[in-house]
């Protein structure tokens, strides 16, 4: 549960590992429609995730998670997230990621646009999330 009715509490777990449980401010949230952002008090709603950078505010500090496919369950008093990749962006390599997104972006040529697609959007969210946004 939340610590009050500033916070409501964020989840997010990946099938290997759960990568965050605490009380936060808010948070945004890369669904596939678009980004949402939910704050303490948000209506019920499940919906897709999306690929980008997932953040959340917890004691003032902004932090980065990069974010692919899933869903998020938006309950009174929390937010849970099951991604199908999650990675902290503290931990990501940028210089990696933007080779990652060169080697994504050269695949677009090929006959497999939409896996380049796919990894260009992973690769592009690996690198917002690693660079704060």
């Amino acid at each position: 549960m939340p610590e009050n009715d500033t916070t409501i509490e964020l989840a997010v777990a990946t099938p290997e590992r759960e990568l965050v449980h605490e009380p936060v401010s808010e948070i945004q949230i890369p669904a596939l429609e678009g980004y949402m952002g939910v704050l303490p008090g948000h209506a019920p709603l499940v919906s897709i995730l999306g690929t980008g950078a997932l953040s959340y505010t917890a004691g003032g500090k902004k932090t980065y998670l990069a974010i692919q496919g899933g869903f998020v369950e938006v309950l009174p008093g929390r937010v849970r997230v099951l991604a199908d990749i999650a990675e902290p962006g503290a931990g990501i390599d940028l210089g990696k990621a933007r080779a990652q997104l060169a080697e994504a972006q050269a695949r677009l040529a090929t006959a497999e646009p939409e896996a380049g697609l796919a990894a260009v959007a992973l690769a592009e969210a690996r690198i917002a999330a690693a660079s704060g946004g």
